[in-house]
Parts: structure tokens; C-alpha cells; sequence
């Protein structure tokens, strides 16, 4: 889906949440940034027909509860809303790696470019009569992560498809040097912010760590300047770049504990403690051992790693670290 789509339906959902009228068409092409204008002309009408048909569709095929109706029986057309209890999730337990995963995707909603179009969608529902409860809209804070002030422009030369330029210093380099890219995206990648695109001085699909960019990337020369390739995957890119080896973990856990652990292992089965108690044996994947240890150490007693050898030193050394500040 096309950046900009994807934020259009973003406004579209966050303007719906917050009223629990129903809004018209209309309203809603004035309201949500990104619709066509309303210019007067016949081809700007069907633009919009055919753009919000589009979404309402891809809403409803997302499992969004998009609701058609009208407010009272004076309104001469049908309105749409979102019922926020029915699109509401139930409570949601969550992994360390997903509740990390969840923190990063809030960088990009939390983002000024995402929540200020929004935002300004909701003041104008107001102004045009519509019923905004503001206890039920999204607190929409323009906030991005201070240790990654990279991320934005980078992001929005990504979106608008414009050359960036930036310095860079890589980790054996004691200046940092130019760099004349072409940014296909913004990825995150082991809890790290990466741009990935086309080096234009090497001629090369390179990725960026943002942490490592200096000062402020600068977007230059006209938007829809370039395409990336088709059907690229960042993550992908950033993972092969860095090449980094697979291993395979064995613990052993409690059971009933380590649920997070349990959905994403290969079970090895029963196996017996010193004790004669019967735990089960997991099996992990992983590309960050030390990313692991510290996830096991979380589970405490509960979890014991087998083996490798130096996944176990790890977790202990975790363990007998926290024991010593309490």
C-alpha cells in the first residue's frame, strides 16, 4: 500500500473514532486530508467516489466495523462512523520482542507528519458541526524519540520519493562522510531505526542505521523522483547486510510459564528436573543471543537454558547482576 493511502486511511479511521455521529461523504472529503478537493468539476466528484469507495472497502476487508446510517431522521443523506467498542481490541498480551515491536510502530504514529494531518481533521469536523467527543479520540501527541531525530526527515523523503542527502559516520570511521541516497524506506530491524535505499556514490543497495546519521538529512530536487525496485523487502535488505549467524537455544521451562517464550519455540517435549518435576524442553531460533539472554533472565526460575553453553554464562550473569543491586 502506497504511503500516502495508507495515511489517508489512518486520518480517515482516527476522524471516524472520535464522533459518534455519523458523517457524510462530504465531510468527510473536506475534512480528511488526502481526499481530491472539491473544485466543482465533474471529474474531481468521481475522483473522490472512486477514492473513498476504495477505502471503505479496504477498511471493511481489514475488519474495521465501518457503520452506514444517519443521525436523525432530518438528514437527507447517509453518514458513516467507527462504534469504538466494536473496534476495540480485548486485552492483548504481548512478548518482549512484540512489546518492543508495538513501541517502534508508535515512533511513526506518534510522528508529526501523521498526527498533525489527523489532528487537523478532528478541528475540522468541529468547525463543521459535528459532534467530536474529545474523551474518546486518540491522544494524538506530535512526539518523535529524541536519540532518533533522523527518523522524520528520512521518513518523509521515503514517502515523497526525494534524493536525501545526509553525513554519516560508520563505527571505523573517525569523520563522517556524504551520502547521496535514494530512500526507499525506513525499517526496524533488532530494535534499531534503519533507511534503506540506493547509495547513489556507490551505485549500491546499501542500509543506514539512523543512530549513526549526523545532523540533519536534507530532501532534495522534485518528489516522485524515483521508484524502488518492486517488490523489495527492507527488512530483508538490512537483515543480509549484516549476516548475522542463526542459533539455536534449548530451555527448559515451568509448566504454565513462558508463554510468550512457548509461541514462537519448537517443543522437544517432557523432561525431568533434579528434583523428579517434569518441565518442558523448547527449542529457539535466534540471530541476537544476547537479545535472548536478556528476554530469559525476565522469566527468572521459571525458565533454565540448556544449552548453548554461553546463552546459559549470559543469563546468569543477568541474574547474578540484578541479585547484587537488590
Amino acid at each position: 500500500m502506497a504511503a500516502k493511502r495508507a495515511e489517508r486511511l489512518v486520518n480517515l479511521v482516527i476522524a471516524l473514532l472520535g464522533t459518534r455521529q455519523y458523517v457524510t461523504a462530504a465531510k468527510i472529503r473536506a475534512t480528511v486530508p488526502g481526499y481530491e478537493p472539491d473544485d466543482g468539476s465533474a471529474r474531481a466528484d468521481e475522483a473522490f467516489k472512486r477514492m473513498f469507495e476504495r477505502d471503505k472497502a479496504e477498511l471493511r476487508e481489514m475488519g474495521v466495523p465501518l457503520e452506514t446510517g444517519r443521525t436523525s431522521v432530518f438528514d437527507t443523506e447517509d453518514g458513516y462512523r467507527i462504534a469504538r467498542a466494536d473496534y476495540e481490541l480485548p486485552e492483548i498480551t504481548l512478548t518482549g520482542e512484540e512489546a518492543a515491536a508495538v513501541g517502534l510502530a508508535l515512533r511513526l504514529w506518534e510522528s508529526a507528519q501523521l498526527s498533525g494531518a489527523a489532528h487537523s481533521a478532528l478541528v475540522k469536523l468541529k468547525a463543521a458541526g459535528v459532534d467530536v467527543d474529545t474523551g474518546r479520540t486518540i491522544p494524538l501527541q506530535p512526539r518523535l524519540d529524541s536519540d532518533e531525530p533522523a527518523f522524520e526527515p528520512c521518513y518523509v523523503a521515503a514517502r515523497d520519493r526525494r534524493r536525501l542527502e545526509f553525513d554519516y559516520r560508520r563505527p571505523d570511521e573517525a569523520t563522517p562522510a556524504s551520502r547521496s541516497v535514494q530512500p526507499w524506506g525506513v525499517v526496524a530491524w533488532h530494535g534499531r531505526w534503519y533507511l534503506v535505499g540506493l547509495d547513489l556514490d556507490r551505485g549500491e543497495r546499501r542500509s543506514f542505521r539512523l543512530s549513526r546519521v549526523v545532523g540533519t538529512p536534507r530532501a532534495v530536487g522534485p518528489a516522485n523522483a524515483f521508484e524502488p525496485p518492486e517488490g523489495v523487502d527492507l527488512a530483508a535488505m538490512v537483515a543480509g547486510q549484516f549476516g548475522a549467524e542463526e542459533h539455536l537455544v534449548v530451555v527448559r521451562a515451568r509448566p504454565g510459564t513462558a508463554i510468550g517464550l512457548r509461541r514462537r519455540a519448537v517443543s522437544l517435549g517432557p523432561a525431568e528436573d533434579g528434583t523428579g518435576q517434569v518441565e518442558d524442553r523448547l527449542q529457539l531460533r535466534t540471530t541476537a543471543p544476547g537479545r535472548l539472554a536478556d528476554e530469559l533472565a525476565a522469566y527468572g526460575p521459571d525458565v533454565v537454558v540448556e544449552a548453548p553453553a554461553e546463552v546459559r554464562e549470559a543469563v546468569v550473569a543477568r541474574l547474578t547482576r540484578l541479585a547484587a543491586m537488590a
